[in-house]
């Protein structure tokens, strides 16, 4: 009887295992689960993960499309539910931008955002038309500073907007308008501090040790002579 229940048990957890293992790869994202969206192409934001709303990807695609229209330079986002195994969200990007923008040529005017919301990371990929707008210092703030800002309260649809707010300024010719600011509270504490605490502390064992220093000698003397008058 024993015998059955131990292989009914590692039948369970076989097909839990298998079931489980089905589902992460069933939602993990690698580049051949996307579709190809070429250079000039109307799509300007994909959203695997439905993590944005309608409303957020119809505000994004009218400031790419215009700033497309006015400058040349394209601007795609992609949104994931998670990464395949063994990728970096890096690695997609650079291999999506690649598989998308296969030419010198097609890839010059490019920028794609991507956004794994599993891991609440982005990366950040473009071509070398716009690397004197785009730079590395300022692309390393959009995936360190910008995108992190929204991301870290699964705040996707500010995440994106603020990234391509800051992307259609920049890519426009225009000052870079930087990372969020983090306002700093400043709280003052009301309490002591350690070291005020132990230099108090210090003081009164001082004084304590320098009365009884002087108390029990004189204690000690008049309990032997006796006390005057006695």
């Amino acid at each position: 009887m024993n015998k059955i229940k131990y292989i009914f048990a590692y039948f369970c957890l076989s097909l839990l295992l298998i079931f489980n293992v089905g589902i992460n790869t069933a939602f993990a994202t690698g580049v051949y689960d996307l579709p190809v969206i070429n250079a000039g192409e109307d799509v300007w934001v994909y959203d695997d993960a439905d993590a944005i709303s309608r409303a957020t990807e119809g505000k994004l695609t009218s400031m790419l499309q215009d700033l497309a229209k006015d400058t040349g330079n394209e601007v795609r986002m992609v949104v994931i539910n998670r990464l395949d195994y063994g990728q970096t969200i890096d690695s997609l990007a650079t291999e999506l931008f690649q598989t998308w923008y296969p030419t010198p040529e097609s890839a010059k005017n490019q920028t794609l955002v991507v956004v794994d919301t599993l891991s609440n990371k982005g990366a950040i990929a473009s071509g070398d038309g716009v690397s004197n707008l785009l730079t590395p210092e300022i692309s390393e703030s959009l995936v360190k500073e910008t995108l992190p800002y929204s991301l870290k309260d699964l705040q996707y649809n500010q995440a994106l907007i603020s990234a391509g707010d800051r992307l259609v300024a920049v890519l426009s010719g225009q000052d870079d308008p930087g990372a969020p600011q983090v306002e700093e509270i400043s709280i003052e504490g009301t309490f002591t501090t350690a070291e005020e605490t132990d230099d108090r502390s210090a003081t009164i064992w001082t004084i304590v040790l320098l009365v009884l220093a002087t108390v029990i000698p004189m204690v000690t003397y008049f309990w032997y002579v006796g006390f005057p008058g006695n």
